[in-house]
């Protein structure tokens, strides 16, 4: 769906994006991770020409994004920003209907879909009237997101959408984020610096460095196949929690037997293993399978380490 190839972006004579070659394929949530400086936001701009490239070629869906006029190629990409870009003297509802005015839609197409993006997205029809800054940041987040969604596109683009809510809100959103049926059929590219943000939400991540692509990969093949000590070194002080987080029940289930899990906590084999241990810490009555279900991981873990 998304092509980037061999393209750079020097800024003063320094290398902001060094050719980088990657691609997002269709239905797919494609994470930029790196620390701050690295080139991900670079990147994510040059895709809707927010920053013009200075060399190589981008193509969405086979087409050169340079043959399309750059405000023409916006209206089919959604755009969700840090802090959630919301314009501060518009209401919620002018913040929302940006998109469907400058596509000429009529009042009711809009009204309909708004009211649609509201309840997907857990917010009441009240926050319409209210500006930006009387909202949370949550709520702020996910106006932003109606935002980006209103048009139905099929790309989006996330530029730390999530950066500046507490570990909390993220974690709420996160979880209605992977369950939005909305954006099973997009092709996403998100950039963040949060690690535990990308191996929850990232179906591949491509790690940056110095304006360089380092290793693209899955969340699995990051941990378990590092490409060099790079790799291995940027993902070691969180490495074992996320180990938890990519194992799912069905991949430790030759270790344990599962069926007990799933049937009495409602748990489902797509379950990762920490959420698993999540619930079993609830009560004291479960130490047995909590105990069980680690030694499981860890038999699982000794066959992907080696």
């Amino acid at each position: 769906m998304i092509t980037v190839e061999s393209v750079s972006k020097n800024f003063n004579g320094k290398p902001a994006v060094d050719h980088i070659s990657f691609q997002a394929h269709d239905q797919e949530i494609l994470v930029l991770l790196g620390t701050s400086g690295c080139g991900k936001t670079t990147t994510l701009k040059m895709i809707n020409r927010l920053i013009e490239a200075d060399s190589g070629q981008i193509l969405i869906d086979g087409k050169n994004i340079r043959d399309q006029k750059p405000e023409e190629l916006r209206m089919g990409i959604g755009f969700v920003m840090q802090h959630s870009g919301l314009f501060p003297h518009y209401t919620i509802r002018q913040n929302i209907a940006v998109v469907p005015e400058l596509l000429k839609w009529d009042r009711k197409k809009t009204e309909n879909r708004t009211e649609e993006l509201l309840d997907k997205l857990h917010l009441s029809e009240e926050v319409l009237s209210r500006f930006p800054d009387e909202l949370s940041g949550g709520q702020q987040q996910r106006v932003g997101i109606a935002r980006a969604l209103i048009a139905n596109t099929p790309v989006l683009l996330m530029d730390e959408p999530f950066g500046a809510l507490d570990n909390i809100t993220k974690a709420d959103i996160h979880s209605e984020f992977k369950s939005l049926e909305e954006l099973k059929n997009k092709t996403i590219i998100l950039v963040t610096h949060d690690v535990q943000e990308a191996f929850e939400l990232g179906h591949r991540i491509c790690l940056m460095d110095e304006g360089k692509i380092i290793q693209t990969g899955t969340p699995k093949e990051m941990l378990y196949h590092p490409e060099n000590d790079f790799v291995t070194d940027f993902f070691a002080e969180n490495r074992l929690l996320l180990e938890y987080k990519i194992a799912t029940l069905k991949e430790v289930s030759g270790f344990v037997n599962s069926d007990h899990l799933l049937s009495e906590f409602k748990l489902t084999e797509r379950t990762n293993v920490w959420e698993a241990l999540q619930k079993l810490s609830s009560d004291h009555k479960n130490t047995d399978h909590y105990e069980n279900l680690i030694r499981a991981f860890n038999e699982y873990r000794k066959l992907q380490i080696v």
